[in-house]
């Protein structure tokens, strides 16, 4: 390349991309923040193909588009270091080693996941990942909730979100309330909103569903092209449809399937592998996989020339700062029912506040913390020592 903002495609080999990407989506633990970090320090000062100004930049347009934020870095990124097939092979690099790892813990799920030894490990496990969660939301909460009348549509997206309405209605109707109060100025703007024109759309009675690859494919495309926020909020959007709705899962193999992607590399939306896998197997997390992460590429491919424009656009700021607000709500929402599947006793109480302690205090690796989760639950449960 001719200098760190040249013209995407110039001048990067092909492989150096695939090899990098392949080996941040084979080492990359610890979440969407860690993600990001090792991609500036590999790509802005190690590697130099991208300004740290550039690089900025790219990574505000991942928070303006749907999908799940490091992997649409890794997207843009590679079509700025080798254009198009830049653009793909970045991201497939980034994503199969997690998803093909998550295929393999989702075959011993199935093979063994009903033994006691499983069983003892998942019983660890399971508050460990609620602390986590609840480390995400304290970080979000943070940054999204940033003046009061943000955080008055918080709550009414919180109390929408616990009464059923969809999870897609309350994302878009949070981002149009924040538009909203930025319009009018009146924080009694958003609660007219919500209590006129969200409040009566509920989610309709809970009613099985015949499971099918094309019902699959079709929703988890729509998850990779509405949702915003955290990967967590991922969690919303399948217990929404995929518990609640069509019975398809439990909330425990939900709570299973976010575990397993907490202990994996790479992206936290390739817990869709191991949910594809649960209910159809090889065919079901391919499914699964492409549908989930297609929208992602498209979005990239679109919106890259429009990046400038947009993150200069108040509009689209104050819609994002209300989606981030939705995302939110729907994350805390979705918690509370978590939580009471996976903190059942004292032992599980301990672990979740020491996790949650860990995590907010030190910073620990989440990864270690499950790995640490699935210890204690074995020793607790007595399957070792």
């Amino acid at each position: 390349m001719s200098g760190p903002d040249s013209a995407a495609g110039r001048g990067v080999p092909l492989k150096e991309v695939a090899l990098l990407f392949l080996r941040l989506g084979t080492t990359a633990f610890g979440g969407p923040a860690a993600h990001v970090a090792m991609m500036e320090h590999e790509m802005v000062r190690r590697r130099r193909w991208v300004s740290r100004e550039r690089f900025l930049d790219l990574l505000g347009a991942t928070n303006l588009i749907p999908g799940p934020n490091s992997t649409e870095l890794a997207i843009y990124l590679g079509h700025l270091a080798s254009g198009w097939v830049g653009l793909v092979v970045a991201g497939l690099c980034f994503i199969v080693p997690a998803s093909l790892l998550t295929l393999a813990l989702a075959w011993a799920y199935v093979q063994f996941g009903a033994r006691p030894q499983a069983e003892a490990l998942l019983y660890g496990v399971k508050p460990v990942i609620i602390a986590v969660v609840v480390q995400a939301l304290w970080g979000l909460g943070r940054t999204a909730l940033k003046t009061i009348p943000l955080g008055v549509l918080a709550a009414v997206a919180l109390a929408a979100a616990a009464g059923g309405t969809s999870p897609l209605v309350v994302l878009v109707a949070a981002g149009a309330g924040a538009v909203l109060i930025r319009s009018v100025a009146a924080p009694a703007g958003p609660l007219r909103f919500w209590s006129n024109g969200i409040a009566p759309i509920a989610a309709g009675a809970a009613s099985v569903a015949p499971f099918s690859l094309t019902g699959l494919f079709l929703f988890f495309v729509k998850v990779g092209a509405i949702l915003y926020g955290s990967g967590y909020v991922l969690l919303a959007f399948l217990r929404a449809d995929l518990v609640d709705r069509w019975h398809w899962l439990t909330d425990r193999q939900l709570l299973d399937a976010v575990a397993v992607g907490q202990i994996t590399p790479g992206p936290v939306f390739t817990t869709a592998t191991f949910v594809g896998y649960l209910l159809g197997g090889i065919s079901g997390a391919t499914v699964a996989t492409v549908a989930i992460f297609l929208p992602s590429f498209v979005f990239v491919a679109i919106s890259g020339p429009l990046v400038p424009r947009l993150r200069r656009a108040p509009s689209a700021g104050a819609f994002l700062d209300g989606v981030n607000v939705g995302a939110l709500a729907l994350m805390a929402n979705v918690t509370f029912a978590l939580t009471r599947a996976a903190i059942i006793d004292l032992p599980t109480v301990l672990l979740a506040t020491v996790s949650a302690i860990l995590l907010l205090r030190w910073r620990v690796n989440s990864a270690w913390l499950v790995l640490g989760g699935a210890l204690a639950g074995a020793v607790v449960s007595g399957a070792i020592g």
